[in-house]
């Protein structure tokens, strides 16, 4: 059976991952990522060796699964890959299992635009019990500044947290999320990758107060985007060759 079709033409941005150098960070959603029950690494996981995305991937819904090291995987060993396996990738990818094994169930995918179509087609067709069971799989995440983790100044001016605002932005977007999450029952998820790295923090901040005065039947659609977007970037982290 064919891939289905794409319902838009839109190209992926590039995609920006949280914490690799010289970069921006990732979408502003994720849990800990590759980690089993209690923080456990996933099974088959050796000393030292977990079966994590690459440093600086970006943020990806909490462990579903063995997904088989190293990340990223070609595309035809995504194609290959038993059933089992290729859920638990796209699991880390949106949390919905209808969703990812319905775009398993797709494969082998010819090309890497026919996995994306399938990946749009899926997340349009999403139940609100698929978005549901999603967005329990998510957790907020604060943008990190542009300069990396706050450290003290040494001698070359304010960096990271310590620059003017940064800190009063974060401790707004904090209150922000924790108000957002009573209105609606869930994490604030918002994909940054089109915005550099010192736009992301206002871009989020200037988003969550806006959505914090949409009514639930406003947010809702809102929210499945931004899944379905956080899901792109997600899985251009886990196989390889994806625009």
């Amino acid at each position: 059976m064919p891939p289905p079709s794409p319902r838009s033409d839109e190209k992926a941005p590039a995609v920006h991952t949280l914490g690799a150098p010289g970069s921006a960070p990732g979408p502003l959603s994720g849990g800990d990522p590759g980690r089993g029950p209690e923080g456990a690494p996933p099974a088959g996981a050796g000393p030292g060796q977990e079966d994590d995305p690459p440093a600086g991937a970006a943020p990806v819904p909490a462990w579903s699964g063995p997904v088989p090291a190293p990340l990223p995987m070609p595309l035809s060993r995504f194609n290959a890959a038993p059933d089992e396996t290729a859920a638990a990738v796209l699991l880390r990818c949106c949390g919905s299992s209808r969703w990812a094994a319905r775009i398993a169930a797709f494969r082998p995918y010819p090309e890497a635009g026919s996995l994306l179509a399938a990946l749009d087609e899926a997340s349009y067709d999403m139940t609100p019990a698929d978005v549901a069971e999603a967005l329990s799989s998510e957790s907020p995440q604060l943008p990190p500044p542009a300069d990396g983790p706050a450290r003290p100044a040494s001698g070359g001016g304010p960096r990271g947290h310590d620059r003017p605002g940064v800190l009063a932005a974060h401790t707004a977007l904090r209150a922000a999320h924790a108000a957002y999450e009573k209105r609606f029952g869930h994490a604030f998820l918002m994909c940054l990758d089109e915005w550099g790295p010192d736009e992301q923090l206002g871009q989020a901040l200037a988003a969550i107060r806006t959505r914090l005065g949409n009514d639930p039947e406003e947010e809702r659609p809102v929210v499945a985007e931004e899944l379905r977007r956080l899901a792109r970037a997600r899985l251009r982290r886990m196989v390889g060759g994806l625009p």
